[in-house]
């Protein structure tokens, strides 16, 4: 009945038709977090090979005076072929350009605009964008007026609690709650947590309990428990999920099953290897030099090897051709034993390329 009102709708509108259908209980919604320099078309589609989220979000365009979209990130909308709806995502802060960077957009088949307030990148907060933007109220107030303004179809936000301090989401809630948004997601972490402490679980509570629209939550799940754990403390109508994606690619068809009462799929060796293999090939453009693949590779693992074994992430910290990089993953992983990938992951920001971001714990 829902994929036949949505085939009805005008093919401009189809996706966000597709968008709005999915926010009916009792099913959480899933969607994948938007990582730059990680999910591009090839990892959305090697994504829906393992399961898949409900809902895409791009990679960020950042918008400047004199915007044009981003070829590569616009591929995640024009050749979208998951079966899935994609939210096209904006950084910056030059309302006029933003505004017709949003007018481009819509031009495509996008389900909607989504708003980065959550960047926690320095290079992104000290030009006042992102996460930046949480420090002035009351330009997040006037940007979010301008740009609903100018949306007819989908408008949704992605945030932390704040900059420095979750008490800044006290601020923050009524200006999201007056500007009619459509879906407000929200990392329980300030701007200058990053990626360390714990999860501030009763602001997003708090964001469940004030918005007048769903709200999903995001921070730190990777399994089937955390995904139970935050949605019953937030009470949120579903969860977006980033590095523990890339860690654990079954995550979103576990916690459909977990919640359905169904067996959940455990992972063995052989299924990660299966799995480290097709990442390789999908993030793997014929014009990238193998030494940059490799360590490109390496940060990947930086996430996935923890829950593997500790010499595992020794060693292929330490590897520099493709054949020793596939060499170390076979002498660890080519058996049948069960592997538990929720674990806890060094940092790298979801909005930094995981070929340039630090390995903090590496």
């Amino acid at each position: 009945m829902i994929d036949a009102l949505i085939q009805s709708c005008p093919a401009s509108e189809r996706e966000a038709c597709r968008f709005r259908s999915l926010f009916e209980p009792p099913e959480p919604v899933l969607a994948l977090a938007p990582m730059q320099d990680v999910t591009d078309l090839a990892f959305m589609r090697l994504m829906m090979r393992y399961g898949g989220p409900d809902l895409f979000f791009t990679e960020y365009f950042r918008v400047t005076e004199g915007f044009k979209p981003n070829r590569e990130i616009l591929r995640s909308i024009t050749e979208n072929d998951t079966g899935r709806p994609v939210v096209a995502q904006l950084i910056g802060n030059d309302l006029p350009w933003m505004i017709r960077a949003c007018e481009r957009l819509l031009q495509f088949p996008t389900a909607g605009i989504d708003l980065n307030l959550g960047c926690p990148a320095p290079i992104v907060y000290k030009k006042c964008a992102g996460g930046g933007l949480l420090r002035e109220p009351a330009r997040v107030d006037d940007t979010l007026a301008a740009l609903r303004s100018a949306l007819p179809g989908i408008f949704t936000v992605k945030t932390r609690v704040g900059f420095e301090s979750d008490t800044e989401f006290d601020a923050l809630l009524p200006i999201f709650a007056r500007h009619q948004i459509d879906l407000l997601s929200v990392h329980g972490r300030t701007v200058t947590d990053r990626y360390r402490p714990s999860v501030h679980v009763e602001r997003i509570a708090d964001a469940v309990t004030r918005m007048p629209c769903p709200v999903l939550a995001n921070g730190s799940v990777d399994s089937p428990a955390s995904a139970a754990r935050l949605l019953k403390k937030t009470g949120a109508q579903g969860l977006m999920i980033g590095r523990g994606a890339i860690r654990n690619p079954w995550v979103f068809q576990q916690i459909r099953d977990a919640h359905a009462g169904r067996p959940v799929f455990q992972p063995t060796g052989h299924d990660v290897l299966g799995y480290i293999t097709d990442l390789y090939a999908s993030t793997s453009p014929e014009s990238v030099p193998e030494k940059v693949q490799v360590q490109k590779m390496k940060k990947y693992m930086n996430f996935l090897g923890a829950g593997v074994s500790e010499p595992f992430l020794h060693e292929i910290r330490r590897v520099h051709t493709k054949a020793d990089f596939f060499a170390v993953a076979r002498r660890h992983l080519a058996h049948d034993d069960w592997i538990d990938l929720h674990v806890p992951a060094a940092g790298v920001s979801s909005c930094e390329s995981p070929a340039v971001a630090s390995l903090e714990n590496g």
